[in-house]
Parts: structure tokens; sequence; C-alpha cells
């Protein structure tokens, strides 16, 4: 069983200046080549549409879905293959879960990869050899919905499918660039309201590993310390609902199956304000608590 991912992807500057963030991926993708997946499903922040669809396409290509970065930023490239077999798969499992909101899902043949897919998969697939499919990220579904999404693509898994979630744990760009200069992208010191954000989601994992009951962490926005300002907007954190849904596995899932257990694979705060953490979740079902980054 392949695992599940929750990445966050940061800034586009990540692509060209990686820092700490930048080296545990690339550790991540080393051990991901050393069982590589027959395909990757990716589901981004930045694939935002009112209802879901699936990218269709035979090649993909990466899109510069960003403005205001250097030159070297939009000479990178990544053409890996497409998958319309696995778009298609992607499509059954999903309308067959009948999850409300959810109950349909379109076919894209032309959207290009968006960065938040583009970026990780070049740390883990460097040669671009593996197939990509993407699937859109509806906003106006709450994180309880997005984990039904996950439970029903957690089959993928067992069927040589990489799961990638990407976003970002947390996503105040405000306070990136509102002051008029940015600060520097590694090495600032964590705002504290980034602190105590990731402790109380933290803690609200490993609950929902432990028990399976999911309605403290999917109801993060009223409950999480700091939550709106963490995430004015929060699809760069719904991606991080499908993964662990993906974890949690299908509710029909019986006993003998592997207990989910996850890692923190990356815990820098860029910015000072954009916490990296990202997760490995292996097994499927409740398990056990969360273990610090590798």
């Amino acid at each position: 069983m392949l695992p599940a991912l929750y990445i966050s992807h940061g800034s586009p500057m990540l692509a060209i200046d990686p820092g700490p963030t930048g080296a545990a991926f690339d550790a991540l993708g080393e051990r991901l080549r050393a069982q590589p997946p027959r395909a990757v499903l990716a589901v981004s922040a930045h694939w935002i549409y009112s209802t879901l669809a699936v990218s269709s396409r035979e090649r993909q290509e990466a899109w510069h879905d960003f403005g205001g970065f250097p030159r070297e930023l939009y000479a990178l490239r990544y053409d890996a293959p497409g998958s319309p077999a696995l778009a298609a798969r992607v499509k059954a499992l999903v309308e067959a879960a009948a999850i409300p909101g959810a109950g349909f899902v379109g076919e894209d043949d032309e959207r290009p990869l968006d960065h938040g897919a583009w970026m990780p998969m070049r740390h883990f697939f460097p040669n671009a050899d593996v197939p990509v499919v993407q699937l859109a990220l509806n906003p106006y579904l709450s994180p309880a919905i997005q984990i039904e999404i996950g439970r029903a693509l957690a089959p993928l898994r067992e069927e040589g499918v990489l799961v990638l979630a990407s976003g970002s744990f947390t996503h105040n760009l405000q306070e990136v660039f509102g002051s008029g200069s940015r600060r520097d992208q590694h090495g600032p010191q964590p705002e504290p309201y980034v602190e105590a954000f990731r402790g109380w989601m933290r803690d609200a994992l490993d609950e929902a590993l432990a028990t399976g009951d999911t309605r403290c962490i999917a109801d993060y926005r009223a409950q999480a310390p700091y939550a709106r300002r963490a995430h004015p907007t929060d699809e760069h954190l719904l991606p991080f609902y499908v993964a662990l849904g993906a974890a949690l596995g299908p509710r029909t899932a019986g006993a003998g199956t592997p207990a989910a257990r996850v890692a923190r694979v990356a815990d820098e705060v860029t910015y000072g304000v954009l916490a990296m953490d990202s997760f490995v979740f292996e097994g499927i079902g409740t398990g056990t608590p969360l273990r610090a980054a590798a």
C-alpha cells in the first residue's frame, strides 16, 4: 500500500531557493523512488473549481500560474505523462461514493499542472517519468466532505497510485507581502500564532488517527486558535483533509488492514508565517500518534 501525502508547497520561490524544506522533500523523494508508484494523483490548492474535475491529458506540462518572480522560475518545466485511464478511475471512485456536493466529476483534457502539483513532483520524481493526474478542489465543500472524498480515493493506494495533496499548513499571504517588503524566505522566527495553530492541528490529528473521530479536526475553523489568521481563506488547508481521508480509508475497511501512522517530514516556517508542515500517512484506518520530522 502506497502512502498518502500532504505537502505544504510554500512560495513558488521554493523551486529555486529550496532551503531546509527542499532538502526534506529530496529525502522523501528518495524514499518514494525506492518503491515507485505507477502514477500520482495530485490534489492542489491551486486548482479550485465550483465542482470536481479531473485532468485527462495524455501529456502534462508545468503551468507557471504566478507572477512577479525571477525569470529563472518561469524556465522550469515538468513534462510528465498524464493518464486518462487513472482519470477515469478517479471519476468512477468519487462518483460511486455519492458524497453530498461531490456527486459529479468532470473531465478536463486541457488544463496543465499548477505549481502546487509540479513543484513537489520535481523533488519526488525529477525525471518526470511517473504519470500524473490532477483532481480539482472544490473550496465550497467543508473539511468533513473533503475527508469523505479522500476516503473514496483510498483504494488507489492499493492500486499503485500515490495520493499527493498539496497546500500550505498556514497561508496568510498578506503577512508575507503586505508590508511592501518581503521577509527572507528561510530563517525568520515563526510568528507565535503560527506555532499555536500548528500545535493545535497536530494534537487534533493525533486524536483523529487514534480514534477515527474527525469531528474536532474538521471543525478547525471554529476550534483552532488563530484559525482565521492562519487561513483567511481555507483552500490551502483543504487538501490536508483529502490526505487524511485517504489515510483513514473506506468506512468498510475491516480487520487485518495495517494501522495508520503518520510522520511529519518537513516543519520549517518560511517567511516566519508560512508553515511547511508536510505529512506522510502510511497504513490505513486508526493508528499511532504523530512522529516528529525526519
